[in-house]
């Protein structure tokens, strides 16, 4: 992180950027604020963050900190050999932490793993031999953190029938919440009562299914007007709306300011 910032102007490096790739952000030093897709994080020494293709984040306002970045493609997961079209020996992405704190010998053991891989970047060698190298360090590196994940996990309750009807509806609702709006579209699909997904969707995150959709649909909003130059009937369109007024009616009432008025603030902190 250090040298991101010697390498960057301050506007650059606390700009708000949407990722096309898979980032780790681990804290070595120091404690800040991270903003991943609009929302806080408070992080501390050996919090660890993996931000997936798709998502907002801002390094935040604080600089007295360090970290180690690791950037990378899914596709740079796959053995040298293996088709960039066949995923199937790759490591399981959705199992890797959304954040975790790391502590002890396993802080050590991951930053050591990271700082080996920036110290390789640079061995001479054919281009081909060190890409190789460097994908069988980062797919040791994601397995280790996925280990540790299923660690944390192992201390937790097993996992219930409601639960997993949530889990079920959550995946649907990343995958089709562009065109479904309707709860009863996502328990048709999945063959669940409305009632029964809802009292699952209370128990998991605290709130109604409807309000779960339209919050990812809220939060996609967000993405699109900060990150492209898209038109709001653009993003209206792009989201389910058929006419732009109700999409900004929406998004008022799930941000509190209007689709312009979210652009412009975002865009002025920069």
């Amino acid at each position: 992180m250090a040298d991101l910032r010697r390498r960057g102007s301050k506007e650059k490096v606390q700009a708000t950027h949407r990722y096309d790739f898979h980032a780790l952000v681990c804290i070595t030093r120091g404690v800040c604020i991270q903003v991943v897709d609009f929302k806080p994080i408070s992080c501390v020494p050996g919090a660890l963050l993996v931000l997936r293709p798709g998502q907002a984040h801002n390094y935040g306002q604080d600089e007295d900190w360090d970290g180690l970045n690791v950037l990378f493609r899914p596709e740079f997961v796959l053995p040298v050999a293996t088709p960039s079209r066949d995923y199937k020996l790759a490591v399981d992405l959705d199992r890797l932490p959304e954040h975790i704190v790391l502590s002890g010998s396993d802080l050590r053991t991951v930053t050591d793993s990271i700082q080996q891989m920036q110290e390789d970047t640079l061995v001479d060698a054919p281009i081909n031999d060190v890409h190789a190298l460097l994908r069988h360090q980062l797919h040791a590196l994601l397995t280790r953190l996925a280990i540790l994940q299923g660690r944390q996990r192992a201390y937790e309750p097993v996992i219930s029938p409601a639960l997993q009807r949530f889990k079920r509806f959550q995946q649907l609702v990343e995958e089709r919440f562009a065109r479904w709006h309707q709860v009863a579209d996502y328990a048709s699909q999945l063959g669940y009562t409305e009632k029964s997904l809802a009292r699952a969707v209370e128990a998991a995150r605290g709130m109604t299914a409807k309000a779960f959709i339209a919050a990812r649909v809220n939060l996609e909003a967000k993405r699109l007007l900060v990150h492209t130059d898209l038109t709001v009937a653009s993003i209206a369109e792009k989201l389910g709306f058929e006419e732009a007024t109700n999409f900004s009616k929406f998004f008022k009432r799930e941000a509190g300011c209007t689709p312009a008025e979210f652009r412009q603030r975002q865009r002025a902190s920069i």
